[in-house]
């Protein structure tokens, strides 16, 4: 039986859920589909966003001839046909470029991605790649110096992928429209929240559940617990994940061990998945304990790298691991702070460009502007020199963003900064 993923895949731009950041009608990538001025293109992101489905779209939508093939299954051979193939109709009596979809693209050598460049050039082919990788390290420079337009896919949010599951349940003719199948909007919440930001994985969960039910038949939430594998004890016992995380990360800010290990082991029994606890505790490792304790980032992140590759039940030991450290160690939100206070003058002030001296003089011309003369190497007087940095407003104001405590290893920073301070005056 063909997968509900697949059967519900939309056709047009019109039903295409999700992505809202760059396509929405009227945006300009809507436009450009739209009215046949699409170029190649590179979408990037999670599995199950919508990169294969846009660019079916992008093409059916601009009667192109179109073609897939999976880099990881792909290689020179097949890639030299398709470009014989897009130069016949190209050069042919269509005169049209071929639309080519390469999913996976990150998984071909350079030489391979290279192999694109002529015919990206001369316009033969109009490319789309889709990869989970960073583009820009990833790919070939050249690749991307050829390709504009680069789309960053995000995660489906949880209103997304409620629409699609409801879409889905509704629709007579792809979808399960016609079926007697009971549910209630908890249960499309709940498979929705689970899925993660991805389509695939909610309907196909769904089509899973509704193939395997005796019809009539309701879907319920100990069937959506067995077929995705995942506890739900956060709905069955009306514990809200984000309150369990905001007490876990308070418990850790407030020195509470015993309180935070708490907190952990009712996540973890509840259902939560490893990414969302780790994301919280790399977060608090930065902002509460920050140059407190500077490698506690590094211990934490370490945890939480074992306890993927781990996987539960064990992985709870290296979380509990790094709960532990955080909530044993020395606090300090000022490096959180000042980035905080630096970003909020970023955003609402009208501040003064780069002091000449620090600017760039690495290129023909910049020590005609006057760039970069008067820099003073601080290695070159022993580690440090007396220069301003700041720009000139907030030089002449005396900002400081950083105020150190004398929390934990903070207190030799403190120190540090305060010598030079007394030795040197303010900078």
């Amino acid at each position: 039986m063909i997968p509900l993923s697949t059967r519900m895949r939309p056709q047009t731009l019109d039903e295409f859920v999700g992505q809202e950041h760059f396509l929405y009608n009227g945006s300009l990538l809507y436009n450009a589909i739209t009215q046949g001025n699409f170029d190649s293109a590179i979408l990037f992101g999670p599995s199950g966003t919508g990169k294969t489905t846009l660019a079916r779209i992008v093409a059916r939508t601009l009667d192109n001839e179109y073609t897939e093939i999976n880099a990881g299954s792909a290689g020179i051979k097949e890639l030299k046909a398709l470009i014989e193939r897009a130069q016949d109709s190209f050069y042919g009596l269509t005169a049209k470029p071929l639309f080519v979809y390469i999913d996976e693209f990150h998984r071909w050598n350079k030489l391979q991605q290279d192999s694109l460049l002529k015919a990206l050039e001369e316009g033969v082919i109009r490319f789309i790649a889709s990869t989970t990788e960073n583009p820009y390290f990833a790919i070939n420079n050249a690749v991307l110096s050829r390709v504009r337009n680069i789309y960053e896919f995000k995660k489906l949010s949880q209103e997304d992928l409620e629409t699609i599951l409801n879409r889905a349940l509704t629709d007579k003719e792809k979808g399960l429209g016609n079926l007697d199948i009971k549910y209630t909007p908890e249960i499309i919440s709940i498979i929705a929240d689970l899925a993660n930001g991805d389509a695939r994985v909610a309907l196909d969960t769904l089509g899973f559940i509704v193939e395997n039910i005796k019809l009539p038949g309701e879907i319920t939430k100990e069937l959506v617990s067995e077929a995705m594998q995942r506890k739900l004890g956060f709905y069955d016992r009306g514990n809200d994940r984000y309150d369990l995380l905001s007490a876990l990360q308070k418990s850790i800010r407030g020195s509470d061990p015993d309180a935070a290990i708490h907190y952990l082991a009712r996540l973890i029994d509840g259902g939560a998945d490893i990414q969302t606890i780790g994301r919280r505790l790399m977060v608090m490792a930065s902002e509460d304990i920050g140059m407190a304790y500077p490698s506690a980032i590094s211990v934490v992140t370490s945890c939480v790298q074992a306890s993927l590759m781990v996987g539960l039940p064990e992985a709870g030991l290296n979380l509990a691991e790094a709960t532990i450290l955080l909530a044993s160690s020395p606090k300090s939100n000022k490096s959180a702070m000042a980035y905080w206070d630096a970003l909020s003058d970023v955003q609402n002030r009208d501040i003064d460009p780069v002091p000449e001296h620090l600017k760039d003089n690495h290129y023909a011309g910049a020590k005609n502007l006057g760039y970069g003369i008067d820099y003073k190497y601080p290695h070159q007087y022993g580690g440090y020199v007396k220069q301003q940095y700041l720009p000139n407003d907030l030089y002449q104001e005396g900002v400081k963003y950083y105020e150190p405590t004398e929390n934990g290893s903070e207190t030799g920073f403190k120190k540090f900064l305060e010598d030079l301070r007394k030795k040197y005056g303010n900078n």
